[in-house]
């Protein structure tokens, strides 16, 4: 398992709309390995392969609720409400915007092992679905921005963390 470059805004793999996986193979498998590695390395809660550089529709979700997702070839088939509020991404380090998506979606997909799955995801897990099907077709999260992007602080990780400064009460 290895950490991925994530590709940024600006690079043109994240435009491109991605192929369906026809088979599962020993190079895709790792693929979903190395996209989980480095969506946790990065603090993230979902990444798509285009996003790795990969154009294949392969989706990885972890909202923190104990069931990380693997989603290939995923659709939503039915979706309502709607909710608005900050969404970022991990190809627009440091900016966020606000976005209407729906609250509520069921999303059919196959799982890592090819078998048919469908998940049903409310307010985090609907938003970061969406937001992470949107990337398989070329869309970002900043072509539905409301009122445009703003900048936020980026996640510190613990390895910036300096116990240097802990006695200094």
């Amino acid at each position: 398992m290895a950490i991925r470059n994530i590709r940024v805004d600006g690079d043109d793999v994240l435009r491109k709309k991605c192929k369906p996986v026809e088979k599962m193979t020993e190079r895709l498998s790792t693929l979903i390995d190395d996209m989980f590695d480095t969506m946790y390395e990065a603090n993230g809660v979902g990444l798509a392969a285009p996003q790795v550089g990969v154009l294949r529709r392969i989706v990885v979700i972890d909202v923190q609720d104990g069931n990380p997702l693997t989603l290939i070839n995923p659709e939503i088939i039915e979706e309502d409400g709607e909710q608005i509020g900050p969404e970022g991404c991990l190809s627009l380090p440091g900016l966020q915007g606000e976005v209407s998506r729906p609250n509520h979606v069921v999303c059919k997909a196959l799982d890592r092992n090819m078998n048919e799955i469908t998940v049903e995801g409310e307010e985090l897990l609907a938003r970061a679905i969406c937001h992470e099907l949107d990337h398989l077709d070329g869309i970002l999260y900043k072509d539905l921005a409301i009122d445009g992007l703003y900048k936020v602080e980026p996640v510190q990780q613990e390895e910036d963390y300096d116990e240097e400064y802990d006695d200094m009460d």
